[in-house]
């Protein structure tokens, strides 16, 4: 495999982990609106505040937020749109999967 294919792959990955959990899914779908601070971020998803600054920054590593500094405030946003459009297509799945489900339970 090509060295550009293989890091196209593991970059492909990584923006794939760091969306793959409830608490950063829980960020993500605060951060739909826009740009917020973290003091928001925290109580509004029901974390601690030092849980959701690891899950923040590991966010910003992989690519998925973006965040800067206004005097001791930290803000954040979403890096590129189309991260909630993956997040919205899983959704759909989500929900077809669970329909399926519901409609074989049904039938049983």
């Amino acid at each position: 495999m090509r060295s550009d294919m293989k890091e196209l792959i593991e970059l492909r990955a990584e923006i794939l982990k760091a969306l793959a959990q409830p608490t950063r899914l829980k960020i993500i779908d605060f951060l739909r609106d826009g740009e917020r601070c973290v003091c928001e971020i925290f109580p509004a998803i029901a974390e601690e505040q030092s849980n959701t600054s690891r899950h923040l920054n590991l966010m910003v590593s992989a690519g998925v937020l973006t965040r800067r500094k206004d005097g001791l405030k930290i803000y954040y946003k979403i890096k590129q749109p189309e991260v909630l459009q993956i997040v919205d297509i899983v959704t759909y799945i989500v929900k077809q999967e669970i329909s399926v489900r519901h409609k074989l339970l049904k039938s049983a």
